[in-house]
Order: structure tokens, then C-alpha cells, then sequence
């Protein structure tokens, strides 16, 4: 009889229509808040930019999540690591 492990990391790589869970949960949040903006606005306009929205929106996700190292915005680590603290009030005369 074969044994098992228990897989218990498997929130790690849960994918959803190719978008990882947190993605996914950005993209279901934009959907819901553009049927909101549907419902309540009559413009075929309004109605063809939340579609056009979502869609870019679903491309950029999917493109972020196939190559993440793409998107930096910054380093990893500062440039001066200290401990003193960030403060411009002066406590004394220089």
C-alpha cells in the first residue's frame, strides 16, 4: 500500500484562473466594485471602460505573476541600515 506525505504548503501555489490567491482576490474585489459601477450607471461608455478595466487589469496579473522579478520597485535591503532614530526635531544648539 502507498503512503502519502501531507502536502501542508499548498496555499503557496494555489493558482485560480493562472492568478495566485491574493491576485485573485485583487481581481475578484475590482469585478465586484465594477458591477457596483454598472449597476448604478447607465453610459454604455462607463459600462465599455470597467470592461476594458478588468481586462487590462486580468492581463497585468497574469504577466506579474509569470515573471515576478520583472516589477521592482526597490532594492531588498537600504542603502544605510542605522539605528538612530529619523526624527528632525533639534534638542539642542549646534
Amino acid at each position: 500500500m502507498k503512503r502519502f506525505e501531507v502536502y501542508r504548503n499548498i496555499r503557496k501555489q494555489a493558482v485560480i484562473f493562472g492568478l495566485s490567491i491574493s491576485f485573485f482576490a485583487l481581481q475578484m474585489i475590482c469585478v465586484v466594485s465594477s458591477l457596483m459601477v454598472i449597476i448604478f450607471s447607465f453610459s454604455l461608455a462607463m459600462i465599455m471602460g470597467v470592461l476594458v478595466f478588468n481586462a487590462a487589469l486580468y492581463i497585468a496579473l497574469i504577466k506579474i505573476t509569470n515573471n515576478p522579478q520583472q516589477i521592482t520597485l526597490w532594492g531588498v535591503f537600504p542603502k544605510i541600515i542605522s539605528n538612530k532614530k529619523s526624527s528632525l526635531l533639534s534638542y539642542g544648539q549646534d
